[in-house]
């Protein structure tokens, strides 16, 4: 059985890797979006799909329903698609604020903690990949990295991020 001490250390370990987590989305979801062309916005591949746009609108969605969730107050909200870069600001707004609160000292459960992780992050990482693969279909993709060698810390979760430390084609 361990020790309400070790309790405490293991919490506190759970939010510093969901902020870890936070800063990992924040450095992919900017290199998906960063020097995108003009008209990406608003590629269509299909009756069926989102467009960035949308898909990046979505992202900030979950980031706002995230928080609202770490506070207790679950409330999902679906904010109308703006242009393009006031999304990119909203998005990287709305995941800061996150990592702020997570960094405070406000009380959040580990049950909390763990649907955080399975729920908006992990959705927001899987759409960073999706916008990802929508660069590459638009003509316009971004080059690999070593993303085990980036420069990604807590509390990093603005849209200017580290220079990549080794990206290929």
């Amino acid at each position: 059985m361990t020790t309400s001490t070790d309790d405490l250390h293991e919490h506190v370990g759970a939010r510093e890797m969901l902020r870890h987590m936070l800063a990992t989305l924040s450095y992919r979801a900017a290199k998906a979006v960063r020097g995108a062309p003009l008209d990406f916005a608003a590629l269509h591949i299909g009756e069926a799909t989102r467009t960035p746009a949308h898909i990046l609108a979505h992202m900030a969605d979950l980031m706002d329903w995230a928080l609202t969730t770490a506070r207790n107050n679950t409330a999902w909200r679906t904010a109308p698609v703006q242009v393009w870069k006031d999304d990119i600001k909203r998005l990287f707004t709305s995941i800061t604020a996150l990592d702020q609160f997570l960094a405070s000292d406000a009380h959040i459960d580990a049950q909390t903690l763990k649907s955080l992780i399975q729920g908006p992050i992990a959705d927001a990482l899987t759409h960073t990949g999706q916008l990802t693969m929508m660069r590459r279909l638009a003509g316009a993709p971004i080059r690999g990295e070593n993303y085990q060698r980036a420069r990604i810390s807590a509390g990093q979760t603005g849209f200017e991020q580290p220079t990549p430390e080794r990206e290929f084609d």
